[in-house]
C-alpha cells in the first residue's frame, strides 16, 4: 500500500503502532539499539514524530492524528525501514541510565549493561564512598562518563577516546547535562595522551567485535562506526593493549571494569589465571568483567 493510501487508512496512534510493528517484522528489521522488539521501537518512533514523551499515557493512543501528523509519522517509520539505520540515529536520541543523550553516526548507540553497575555505584565490587577519581576509556558519546558523574557527584570524572568525531558528540552531551566545564575530555589512544595520574575506577566499553562477527553484522549495526566495533580476529586487540597500560593509571585497590561482549570466551581462554570477576546482570546483558589493580599488577608481574 502506498504512503498516501496509508494516511487515509490509519487514523490514531494505535493504528500506526500496530501497522508499523507488523511492517517492521515483515521487513525483518533487526533490533538491539535500545529496543528488543518491533512494537516497542515503533511506539517510540511514533511518539517522537508527534513530539510526545516516550512515556506518554496509553489512554491517549486512541487520539486521531491530523493529516500533517500522519505524514510525519509515516515519514519516520519509512525512513527506519528503507535506511535500516538504528532508531537513535533517526531521532538523535538515546537513553542510558535513565538519562537522555544526543547520538549520531559518529558514535555507537548507548546500550551497555554497565548501566546497571553504575546504578548500583559499582557495589559490591568497590566501596563507592572512597571513589574520588573515575576514567571512562573509549567514551564514545560520553554516556558512561556522564552517568558516572551523576552517580558520583563528588568524584572527578575524566573521559577519553581516540576519535575526535566521538569526542565532539561527547562535548554535546556534556553541554546537554551541564558538565562542559567540569568533566574532562581527552583525545587519546587508550592512555597515551592522558596526564599521569591514578584512578579509583576505570570503566571501558572498547571495540570488541571479532572478525567473524563483523562480517555477519546486520545493516543496523553496520551503520555504526567501524572504529567503535572492530577489534581483530578474536575481538581483543584493544583490550590486550589496555591491560598492559592500565596498571600505571589504576590504584592498587582500584577497579577496572571492561565490556568484551561475545569475546568473553576468548578473554577467558587467553587469561585463565587472571582473577577476573564476570558480572551477572539482573536486567540482561553480559560479557563484562572487573578486576582490581592489585590482582592485575600481580598477574602482569608473573606474565611479563
Amino acid at each position: 500500500m502506498e504512503q498516501h493510501e496509508l494516511k487515509h487508512t490509519l487514523h490514531n496512534l494505535k493504528d500506526y503502532i500496530r501497522w508499523g510493528a507488523s511492517e517492521f517484522n515483515r521487513q525483518q528489521l533487526v533490533f538491539g539499539h535500545g529496543f528488543v522488539n518491533a512494537l516497542d521501537e515503533v511506539a517510540y518512533l511514533v511518539l517522537h514524530a508527534l513530539a510526545l514523551p516516550h512515556d506518554w499515557p496509553t489512554l491517549y493512543f486512541d487520539a486521531v492524528l491530523t493529516e500533517a501528523e500522519r505524514e510525519q509519522v509515516l515519514n519516520l517509520l519509512m525512513k527506519r525501514i528503507y535506511t535500516r539505520k538504528p532508531a537513535a540515529y533517526l531521532t538523535h536520541e538515546a537513553w542510558f541510565c535513565g538519562l537522555a543523550f544526543y547520538v549520531d553516526e559518529r558514535v555507537l548507540v548507548p546500550r551497555s549493561p554497565i548501566a546497571e553497575m553504575i546504578d548500583n555505584h559499582f557495589e559490591p565490587w568497590i566501596n563507592a564512598g572512597r571513589v574520588t577519581r573515575i576514567l571512562d576509556c573509549c567514551t564514545g558519546s560520553g554516556c558512561i562518563a556522564i552517568a558516572c558523574q551523576y552517580a558520583f557527584p563528588e568524584a572527578r570524572v575524566v573521559a577519553s577516546d581516540v576519535s575526535k568525531d566521538a569526542l565532539d558528540v561527547a562535548r554535546i552531551n556534556c553541554s546537554k547535562h551541564g558538565l562542559e566545564d567540569y568533566l574532562l575530555l581527552y583525545q587519546s589512544d587508550l592512555f597515551e595522551s592522558i596526564p599521569a595520574q591514578k584512578f579509583d575506577l576505570i570503566v571501558s566499553n572498547p571495540p570488541y567485535v571479532d572478525a567473524a562477527d563483523m562480517v555477519a553484522l546486520s545493516e543496523e549495526f553496520k551503520a555504526e562506526p567501524e572504529l567503535g566495533l572492530a577489534a581483530g580476529k578474536d575481538g581483543l586487540d584493544i583490550v590486550e593493549r589496555m591491560l598492559l597500560q592500565v596498571v600505571d593509571y589504576l590504584e592498587d585497590d582500584g577497579l577496572l571494569v571492561v565490556e568484551v561482549g561475545n569475546s568473553q570466551a576468548a578473554m577467558i581462554q587467553r587469561h585463565p589465571e587472571l582473577a577476573l570477576s564476570w558480572i551477572d546482570f539482573e536486567h540482561g546483558g553480559g560479557g563484562v568483567f572487573c578486576v582490581t589493580g592489585q590482582d592485575l599488577k600481580q598477574y602482569l608481574n608473573l606474565n611479563p
